[in-house]
């Protein structure tokens, strides 16, 4: 269970990236808005432009955790939120259904727990499956004929429109926890197997499942209700069987 008392803390994630500068100015960005923590998936090495472009946030630099894989980098946050530019437009396809940015903070603000702002490569941004991974996968919006932000461009509005909104927020609202999730996930996986929901049509609908608890963000009273309704016709569902 998350601990009542744990407070919110933002980490971000950065997925491969390809030049000193950007990190630099990533970490600059993140002072700017008083986040500390910075977490990097096979990073560019730090040269010079790295540290000139931080600045006075060397700090975070000297700090940040790096890690080999996206698996690795991962582990422990309780909620994961993927970046990217490229959404889908077709409704029956959920990897990549978007939030805006600006409804997203107004929903975060409300959360507790580590949650972890996922950006990806200068070149592909992020991978299909390193998107699955995530809770929720939130949008910038910018201009149809050229999308795609600088890294440190993306990162600084992302972290001015959460240092806006959570100044007159007031986080009343308790996160599952990642066990709890995947216990809820467990059972819709349980429902489709059940049913005999056809297999060529599961894979997608479990993501639908996930980015729909994602973007609603359920309270503790919510889950628990959800959950009840889930283990009813689970049971409802195996005394039908012959």
């Amino acid at each position: 269970m998350v601990d009542k008392n744990k407070s919110t803390q933002f980490s971000v994630i950065l997925v491969e990236p390809k030049y000193g500068g950007n990190i630099g100015s990533v970490a600059r960005v993140m002072m700017n808005f008083d986040i500390e923590h910075l977490v990097l998936v096979n990073p560019h090495p730090f040269d010079d432009e790295c540290y000139s472009r931080a600045m006075h946030a060397q700090k975070i630099l000297d700090s940040a955790k790096k890690y080999s894989s996206f698996e690795e980098a991962v582990k422990g946050f309780d909620f994961l939120v993927a970046t990217s530019s490229v959404e889908n437009i077709n409704e029956k396809r959920h990897l990549r259904e978007a939030v805006l940015v600006a409804d997203f903070v107004q929903k975060i603000s409300m959360v507790k727990g580590n949650i972890g702002l996922v950006f990806g490569r200068e070149d592909f941004g992020l991978f299909n499956e390193e998107i699955a991974r995530c809770d929720i996968m939130v949008k910038i919006p910018t201009s149809e004929w050229y999308p795609s932000m600088n890294l440190s461009h993306s990162v600084a509005v992302f972290l001015y429109s959460l240092y806006c909104s959570k100044s007159d927020k007031k986080r009343v609202k308790k996160q599952i926890d990642p066990v709890e999730k995947e216990k809820m996930f467990e059972f819709f996986s349980q429902i489709l197997d059940e049913v005999s929901y056809p297999t060529h049509k599961k894979k997608n609908t479990k993501i639908m499942f996930k980015r729909l608890i994602g973007r609603s963000m359920p309270s503790y009273w919510e889950y628990h209700t959800l959950m009840g309704v889930l283990s009813d016709t689970l049971k409802k569902l195996e005394k039908k069987k012959p």
